[in-house]
Parts: C-alpha cells; sequence; structure tokens
C-alpha cells in the first residue's frame, strides 16, 4: 500500500473475548498503524478482568461507561458516540470495530457512507448482517494463540481443501465474479484488481478459511489458470471454464 492508514480500534468488551487482541492488532498491522485504541467497558465489573491484563501490555485505552440500569448494556451508546466524535475529527482513515453485536451494524453502515473502510473482528456467534457490513469481518476464533506457545504466536484455523471450497457456492460465486469484473479483453485479470473488487464489495476474508493470503487461496480451489509475470512479481488469474 502507498499510504498507511490510521486506524481506530474500538472494542466492545462486554461482548468479544480479550484471548484475540494481539491477533487483531497483528492483522491490522497490515494496513497501517492503529493509533487509536478505545476498550468500552463497566471496568468495575470482574467479568473484565482479562481485559484490564490485555489493557497496558497493547497501549489500549479503558473508557468506563457504568451500567446505569440493570439489564441494558450502555457501551453500546458510548461506543458509538466514540465512533462519531471520530469520524467528525478527520483523523483517522479507517475503523476497526470489535464485538460479536449486531446493533452496531447501523455505526458501520453510517462510516461506509463518509467513505471509511470498517474492519470486523467477532466471534462466530456474530450475526450475519454486521458481518456482512464490514469489510472484510475475520472472526476471532481463527486469531487466538495456541495453547502453551508464545503469545504472538497465533493460531491457525483448519485450512478448507479443494473440496470444500469448491462447495462453497458462495465463495466460488464470489471469486468467479471478481476475476469477471477485473479481467482485461483476453480473460486474464491481475491479482491485486481481484482483491480490490471482493474487498469493495464483500466482508470475505481468506484468513477465516485457513489461509494467510486470497492467492493462496484462489490456487486451492483449482477454478482458475494462474500465470506469474514479470519475473514472478505479478500474479494474473483465469477462469479455466474459458
Amino acid at each position: 500500500m502507498s499510504e498507511r492508514k490510521r486506524i481506530a480500534l474500538l472494542i466492545d468488551c462486554d461482548n468479544v473475548s480479550h484471548n484475540s487482541v494481539e491477533g487483531v492488532l497483528e492483522e491490522l498491522a497490515k494496513y497501517g498503524m492503529v493509533n487509536i485504541r478505545h476498550a468500552h467497558g463497566d471496568w468495575n465489573n470482574p467479568s473484565l478482568s482479562g481485559w484490564v491484563e490485555q489493557l497496558h501490555p497493547h497501549a489500549i485505552r479503558p473508557i468506563q461507561q457504568f451500567a446505569y440500569t440493570k439489564g441494558k448494556n450502555a457501551t453500546d451508546s458510548a461506543m458509538i458516540i466514540d465512533a462519531m466524535d471520530l469520524l467528525y475529527s478527520k483523523n483517522v482513515d479507517a475503523f476497526a470495530l470489535m464485538t460479536s453485536d449486531s446493533d452496531f451494524t447501523p455505526l458501520v453502515l453510517r462510516i461506509l457512507e463518509s467513505g471509511l473502510p470498517v474492519f470486523g473482528f467477532g466471534e462466530k456467534k456474530t450475526p450475519k448482517p454486521f458481518v456482512d457490513a464490514c469489510s472484510p469481518f475475520i472472526y476471532t476464533e481463527n486469531l487466538v494463540p495456541e495453547d502453551g506457545e508464545k503469545p504472538c504466536s497465533i493460531k491457525k484455523p483448519e485450512k478448507k481443501d479443494r473440496g470444500k471450497l469448491r462447495g462453497d457456492t458462495s465463495l466460488v460465486k464470489l471469486l468467479r465474479t471478481a476475476v469477471e469484473h477485473a479481467s482485461g479483453d483476453d480473460g486474464w485479470a491481475h491479482m491485486s484488481k481481484v482483491g480490490h473488487y471482493i474487498s469493495n464489495n464483500s466482508s470475505f476474508s481468506a484468513i477465516n478459511y485457513g489461509y494467510k493470503k486470497l492467492s493462496d487461496l484462489i490456487k486451492a480451489t483449482e477454478l482458475f489458470e494462474v500465470e506469474m509475470r514479470n519475473g514472478g512479481a505479478s500474479m494474473y488469474i483465469k477462469d479455466a471454464r474459458k
């Protein structure tokens, strides 16, 4: 990327585990600098003790939100206000929301309307509307350190093989559509253009399928012809059916 984004990470500590926070920060480092790190929750609540231990090591700022009414989640409102303040400050280029709560879907849509991308991170229980709204969305279970390994050693999700990838009709349709839109008259598409199309039109992440890179996943499907050009620096793909 020619320009590093300034990313604001907002964490809903009531609805997501602390175990994957290091993996989330490592993933966001691929896109830019996470210069704002806010963790929202009622820090008087013993259930957030795990999060307390993560604050200082990762330079995360705790944002206190008291539970004014029993049974009501005041954290949501506070986090939305925080996001809107940051949006209007124009000091960030992208947002990352770490939550499993679909109530934040309207917030994602509002941020997208302002032209800023939203990276979503949540558990596999996260409702589909929120998952689909983000670009991309990564399940935090895929970013948890392996037991007994160093904190920076991220768990590798189960890599789906050729059969499982081809059996995922939504995935196959997404990949073929992306290649079709990114291809030239000869049917060949530059890998970067395919990636841009997918990121602009879906919440897809290769990590959720067990692959570090989109290019590795595409090769594994064996649905496309692959050609390396410019001395192996550029990857082009073409639908094998054509």
